[in-house]
């Protein structure tokens, strides 16, 4: 009877211990990004890059957008992404995670965002946001300025308590939080999900976790 008692105990531990694997977006075609259907705005071009295939963006007119929300239903996530800022306009939104009306269709205001605010088109600093349910936080550190050129690794991480963001695992900024999951949506890379805010540089890769991962357990930055 103890047996199957500690049997039956570990065997709920391992099942509500169990994570789903994350799901990982190379940007290396215009065609499918991990199966989901791309559809093309502008002329962005896939290159070359010395950690590997990339989609570049001229900061103009160029974007993808993908028929998914990748963190939708994530009552906790890390979202990560490798990308290359190359300076243009202050203010560039690069990446955008939008919920919808499952009804209409329509964006219901609840998102997730990626930003570059670009200073002196040398140096930029990382402007992370996220809105659920009227609850709104906006990570932004003026200070931390990184030179434009490089590959970075960048990282939003939520733990049921709080918002963090990391620039190559360094935190930037982090804010108390309490966020309901967002519903099923779309997604736009290189622009704003209503077509303002173009970005100009390139996106590698990106990775959606269903979990608060430690710095330890990001991707690895990019050697610079």
């Amino acid at each position: 009877m103890r047996i199957r008692l500690l049997l039956s105990l570990l065997a709920w531990v391992h099942l509500g211990s169990a994570q789903p694997a994350p799901e990982i977006w190379t940007f290396d075609n215009l065609r499918k990004i991990a199966g989901h259907t791309v559809t093309v705005l502008g002329h962005p071009k896939v290159i070359d890059s010395p950690i590997g295939k990339a989609i570049d963006f001229n900061g103009v007119d160029d974007a993808l957008f993908i028929d998914v929300h990748p963190l939708a239903g994530a009552e906790t996530f890390t979202w990560e992404a490798i990308f290359r800022p190359a300076g243009g306009a202050f203010e560039q939104r690069w990446f955008h995670l939008a919920e919808q009306d499952p009804k209409t269709g329509a964006d219901t205001g609840n998102r997730m965002l990626f930003e570059v605010r670009i200073v002196d088109n040398q140096q930029w600093y990382l402007d992370t946001y996220c809105e659920m349910a009227g609850v709104q936080k906006t990570l932004m550190n003026r200070k931390a300025l990184h030179p434009v050129g490089p590959w970075y690794h960048v990282a939003a991480v939520y733990d049921g308590k709080t918002l963090t963001n990391y620039v190559d695992g360094v935190q930037q900024n982090t804010a108390a939080a309490q966020f309901q999951p967002q519903g099923p949506g779309h997604t736009s890379v290189g622009v704003r999900i209503n077509k303002v805010s173009y970005f100009k540089g390139a996106v590698h890769l990106a990775r959606f976790s269903r979990r608060a991962l430690s710095p330890s357990e990001f991707l690895k930055a990019p050697a610079k």
